[in-house]
């Protein structure tokens, strides 16, 4: 869960690079996506993103949108959950294989 001493602006997330709790870059803080009717972010929006992560997914010039809940900290960077850096396990795994 996410805490702060002193409430923050959301927008202070902006442009804040994003990593995985291994180190993993995923990308940077474009914009938010939020509830409105219950006043919270519900997610990041990243344009700047980490290429071998999500080729398979993602077009050229497209970004991600990564769910809220896997925030686990906030500061100089925001740190997420390592579930993110499984999406390049599947291929791997195959690439091991052959």
């Amino acid at each position: 869960m996410v805490t702060e001493s002193e409430p923050r602006e959301i927008t202070a997330l902006i442009d804040h690079d994003v990593y995985s709790a291994s180190g993993t870059f995923i990308g940077r803080v474009d914009d938010l996506k939020l509830d409105l009717d219950a006043e919270i972010v519900t997610g990041l929006a990243l344009g700047e993103i980490n290429r071998a992560l999500f080729e398979e997914y993602v077009s050229e010039g497209q970004g991600v949108v990564v769910p809220y809940r896997w925030v686990r900290s906030v500061g100089d960077v925001v740190i997420v959950n390592d579930t993110i850096d499984r999406l390049k396990q599947p291929s791997d795994q195959t690439e091991a294989a052959e």
